[in-house]
């Protein structure tokens, strides 16, 4: 044992004796020269090391903890690029198996051995591939009918995620969004329609809302369109943005309606990334069946060795995810997944509950459909306060918690909301201290003689930004 302390300190003394810690980190060129193994290593952690826990990061929905073996396998396969099959079959073989559990999660009407999807980098590529099919799908149809294609639109509410802004400016289609309201707090089924026309491609309902944790009402929805398309004689389909909700509803609420059981739902993502428990970032698209797919999304190249076709935005990716995904299909099975997810559920209701009793916040909903939820001030409150949630949200962050606050979309871009997402990790303690960690800061900012500079810009009618994290 004194050994290996006194080589620890020889190697400390190397790293933090040498010439190379006393100057700046590189910024702009890379260094001329090469720099000892462990020097580089320290200087990277070094930059990190001031950054919260993930564990305490409550603002994001990405996956910060994976057990040992989960870790140890991901590591193993770092090196490992998932788009040479001729190199590494076996790896499109497990990917082939996590689309097909995914697709049967979700009801797949599909028969035959491999059901139809797609991996993507993250659930945004997932998204784009859905809405790529769907916009393809509609352009075919259109030029069969002999009808113009150049002003397609897709309808979805405006508590979307970014990608699809990106997705409609880059491939030049009209976003049609239907306002979320304090009474409307999810997607309006009615107005939606009303937005539908013969160059609708899709609408895109939601499980699991960034803004608010909140679903979409996608039965509800199916149930609307299929008297729309059969009174107007088109076909627009659903694709649910499930990037949060597609790894929640079969384990928590498995006989919801809202996946291929509804007849017009074509496609769904998810992120495996999130409640998938992955590592980032993984990203899984499923079609209700090959004929949903079109073929001009199939590309191939043989300069690997072999011909090899991929449905993808991006062409080279990791292989690590995939395998991280399949270990804990295998590891976690439906029960471990659901006694996870439970847990995660249980916290946030009492997290929920707690926050909810308080004098000065009042909850968005009432009750979760998801393991995260937001809340705001009380209106009264929120009037004669000094403070506002980006003050709160700035003592959390002294504390270790990252609870992000921000303005919600347009139309009701004057409420302020704070948001928790609890995955896994989040423990029965770990609430108890955040809950206390609130109720001290609260108390503090109340005693506040003077407003901050975040009450000033709001009260002089001035657009205040925290630190936003949405995604």
């Amino acid at each position: 044992m004194e050994k290996k302390n006194n080589i620890q300190q020889e190697d400390d003394q190397v790293i933090f004796g040498s010439e190379t810690m006393r100057e700046p980190a590189p910024s702009e060129f890379i260094p001329n020269h090469k720099t000892p193994a462990e020097i580089a290593y320290q200087i990277v952690k070094d930059e990190t090391f001031p950054q919260t826990q993930p564990r305490l990061n409550l603002a994001t929905f990405v996956t910060t903890y994976m057990d040992d073996y989960g870790t140890r396998l991901m590591n193993e396969a770092v090196g490992i690029n998932y788009i040479d099959e001729t190199e590494y079959p076996r790896v499109a073989v497990m990917c082939g198996r996590c689309i097909n559990m995914v697709a049967n999660m979700w009801n797949t009407p599909e028969e035959g051995d491999w059901k139809t999807g797609a991996v993507g980098i993250g659930s945004s590529e997932a998204c784009m591939l859905g809405g790529v099919a769907a916009w393809l799908r509609w352009r075919e149809r259109r030029k069969k009918e002999g009808k113009p294609f150049d002003k397609p639109n897709l309808v979805m509410s405006t508590a979307y995620q970014v990608v699809w802004e990106k997705f409609c400016q880059l491939w030049q289609i009209e976003m049609r969004t239907v306002p979320i309201t304090r009474s409307k707090p999810t997607l309006d089924i009615e107005e939606a329609i009303k937005m539908c026309d013969e160059n609708t491609i899709c609408i895109v309902p939601i499980a699991g809302v960034t803004w608010t944790g909140m679903n979409d009402d996608i039965e509800g929805l199916d149930k609307a369109l299929e008297e729309y398309n059969s009174k107007t004689g088109y076909e627009i389909p659903i694709h649910v943005d499930a990037a949060s909700g597609g790894f929640i509803l079969p384990f928590l609420n498995p006989d919801k309606k809202w996946d291929f059981r509804l007849k017009w739902v074509k496609s769904i993502s998810t992120s495996g990334h999130k409640y998938g428990l992955v590592y980032p970032g993984l990203g899984w698209v499923i079609w209700r069946d090959k004929s949903y797919l079109p073929a001009d999304m199939s590309f191939s190249v043989n300069y690997l060795g072999a011909n090899i076709t991929q449905v993808g935005l991006n062409f080279s990716r990791p292989a690590a995810q995939i395998l991280a995904q399949y270990y804990n299909f295998i590891h976690l099975g439906m029960d471990g997944y659901r006694e996870i997810h439970s847990n995660s559920m249980d916290i946030a209701e009492y997290c929920h509950d707690k926050i909810g009793r308080m004098p000065c916040f009042e909850n968005y909903s009432k009750t979760l459909d998801n393991p995260l939820f937001i809340w705001r001030m009380k209106p009264e409150y929120d009037k004669k306060a000094n403070w506002t949630l980006f003050d709160l949200q700035d003592k959390l962050m002294q504390k270790g918690w990252m609870v992000p606050a921000y303005t919600m979309p347009k139309n009701i871009e004057d409420m302020v909301v704070m948001r928790i997402v609890v995955r896994q990790g989040m423990s029965r303690d770990m609430a108890d201290m955040l809950i206390g960690d609130i109720t001290d800061a609260v108390a503090e900012l109340e005693k506040l003689e003077y407003p901050t500079p975040s009450r000033i810009s709001i009260r002089n009618g001035k657009k205040h930004k925290g630190h936003v994290y949405t995604h």
